[in-house]
């Protein structure tokens, strides 16, 4: 064997041991929350920890979807979701074609502008976004986390697009208008069906992004009927003690929706690239 091959093999060896570690990392912590959900709840305390459950149950799955608001806290993420998801699109692949088409006076300046409201942490703006919405008596509705979800994810989502749309040639476009069609109709047309990788991907973005949002979820809402999934899991942390069992079963329910969006998202995603400027 040579040198040059012995070395390509080792190289290829330490890559596997590498990404054998870091999916061990990754689902580790999934796979212990799996058994936690699966114990009773002596057992998910008890000394040593037992990776195997034994025995093993389904009652904290039943407990969480029959016993507690679990459904109503997922079904209230996944229409604040899918409504943020349509309310940022709308905006960003607006905002990102004339960012990417047109030339005006201060478009770098403003586009960085736009881009560095997004770096500011939740937490320094929390109380004003509270003020304005009790002010507005949007506290405890869906219109409320919609509004504030979608100004926080439209400036990541404006660059997302913008980059998309300047890989697209605006011959495609000067084609459609020497054809007779209007400005807005080459967008519509021609133009916005070959951004669905774009449109996937800040999808993609904002779902996770608002599925896995705990702040401003807890203070723009009060009442148990309005509550998200991340909320909805704190009520299991109580004064008496962290119920374990319930808390993985629920977090386990909890996990199910993003990951089957994301394979969804996904689908559509190689779909776009596959398809894109060819057809």
């Amino acid at each position: 064997m040579s040198r040059v091959n012995l070395l390509r093999r080792l190289t290829r060896a330490i890559m596997w041991v590498v990404l054998v570690g870091a999916m061990a990392f990754a689902f580790l912590p999934i796979l212990w929350g799996l058994s936690t959900a699966l114990k009773e709840s002596g057992a998910a305390e008890g000394f040593p920890p037992q990776w195997v459950p034994r025995p093993a149950t389904l009652e904290n799955f039943r407990q969480v979807l029959i016993g507690s608001n679990l459904t109503r806290y997922l079904w209230n993420s996944t229409i604040v979701a899918v409504l943020t998801i349509v309310a940022t699109l709308a905006v960003a692949v607006h905002a990102g074609y004339a960012a990417a088409r047109f030339t005006f006076a201060g478009k770098n300046q403003l586009l960085f502008m736009i881009l560095a409201t997004a770096m500011i942490p939740g937490i320094c703006i929390l109380v004003p976004v509270y003020l304005l919405v009790t002010g507005a008596r949007l506290h405890n509705t869906y219109l409320a986390l919609v509004l504030v979800y979608t100004a926080w994810q439209v400036p990541t989502a404006v660059w997302i697009m913008r980059g998309f749309f300047e890989t697209i040639p605006p011959d495609l476009e000067e084609a459609a208008l020497i054809d007779g069609c209007s400005r807005l109709g080459a967008f519509y047309r021609i133009i916005l069906p070959l951004t669905q990788p774009g449109m996937a991907a800040v999808g993609i973005l904002v779902f996770v992004y608002v599925w896995n949002d705990f702040l401003i979820a807890y203070v723009l809402t009060i009442s148990d009927e309005m509550r998200l999934i991340q909320s909805g899991l704190y009520l299991y942390v109580t004064a008496f003690g962290v119920e374990w069992s319930k808390l993985m079963a629920a977090s386990v329910l909890a996990l199910l929706p993003p990951a089957a969006t994301f394979v969804l998202f996904q689908s559509r995603f190689i779909q776009g690239l596959t398809k894109g400027a060819i057809k």
